[in-house]
C-alpha cells in the first residue's frame, strides 16, 4: 500500500512502501522480498521464464475452491509446508481498513481462477508476529510464498482481480481461467467486504496512561510545594 492506499497493520501507524506501475503483462506491483536471480538481459528466454516455480496441486476430486482464513489461535507456518515447492498467496489484512474491504470480493474470486494453487488470508492485527516477520507495517498487504519462504510482495495501489491475475502470471507463469470474474458471492465472503467497527486497544491505553500520568504529575506537585519552607505559609496567608 502506498500514497495513502492502506491501512497500519494491527496499531500501527502505515508506513509508506514503493509504487510500481505497470503496463499490460509487465510486472503488475512487484517488489521482491528476497534477491530474484540474475537474468542475462540480452536473453529473451529468462525474461519469459517464471520468476517462482510453483508445484501446481492435484485438484482431482475437489469441487469448491475457495480461500481460507486463519483464525486467532492458528499459525501460518502449519498451513505453509517448507519441503514442498507449492506455492501460497497470502493476505494480511484488518477488518476496519476500507482498503481491505474493497479487496476482499477480488481475492475471493482468486481460487477459482487459480484452482491449483492456494489461498490464505490472516487479520494482521491478531498475528502481529507474523506481520512484524515479514515486514507487513501496512494493510491489505499480499506475499507468494514457495514453501515457506516468501518469494515476492504484491505493491499495486490497483488491487483487481485483473491486477492480481497480472501479479501471479508474472511470478509463477500460470495461466489464469479466462471465465472467472467476481461474483455477488465474491462480495458477501469468505473476506468480508463490509467494514467491521472495532476499538484502538492501544490508543485508549495510551489516552488512560496520559490522563493517569497528569494526575499524578499534579498531586506530586503539589505535595511538594507543602514540604518546601514559606510555601506553607504563603497559603496560609
Amino acid at each position: 500500500a502506498a500514497g495513502g492506499d492502506g491501512c497500519g497493520a494491527g496499531s500501527s501507524p502505515a508506513g509508506p512502501l514503493g509504487q510500481a506501475g505497470s503496463q499490460g503483462r509487465e510486472q503488475a506491483g512487484l517488489e521482491t522480498v528476497l534477491p530474484a536471480p540474475t537474468e542475462e538481459p540480452n536473453s529473451t528466454d529468462s525474461a519469459k521464464a517464471p520468476k517462482v516455480n510453483c508445484e501446481e496441486r492435484n485438484i482431482t476430486g475437489i469441487d469448491r475452491f475457495t480461500l481460507q482464513i486463519l483464525n486467532v489461535s492458528q499459525d501460518l507456518m502449519e498451513f505453509l509446508n517448507p519441503n514442498s515447492s507449492d506455492c501460497t498467496l497470502v493476505l494480511f489484512y484488518t477488518p476496519w481498513c476500507r482498503f481491505s474491504a474493497s479487496l476482499a470480493p477480488h481475492f475471493n474470486s482468486l481460487p477459482r481462477a487459480f484452482p491449483t494453487l492456494r489461498f490464505l488470508a490472516l487479520d494482521a492485527s491478531q498475528h502481529s508476529s507474523l506481520s512484524t516477520r515479514f515486514g507487513t507495517v501496512a494493510v491489505p498487504n499480499i506475499l507468494l510464498f514457495q514453501g515457506a519462504k516468501p518469494m515476492a510482495r504484491f505493491n499495486h495501489t490497483d488491487r483487481t482481480l485483473e491486477t492480481l491475475k497480472d501479479f501471479i502470471f508474472n511470478q509463477t507463469g500460470i495461466e489464469a481461467k479466462s471465465d472467472v470474474t467476481v461474483t455477488e458471492e465474491d462480495w458477501e465472503g469468505p473476506l468480508p467486504s463490509v467494514l467491521t467497527k472495532g476499538i484502538d486497544w492501544l490508543l485508549l491505553f495510551s489516552l488512560l496512561f496520559l490522563a493517569s500520568f497528569v494526575m499524578y504529575a499534579t498531586v506530586r506537585t503539589e505535595s511538594i510545594r507543602w514540604l518546601i519552607p514559606g510555601q506553607e505559609h504563603e497559603h496560609q496567608e
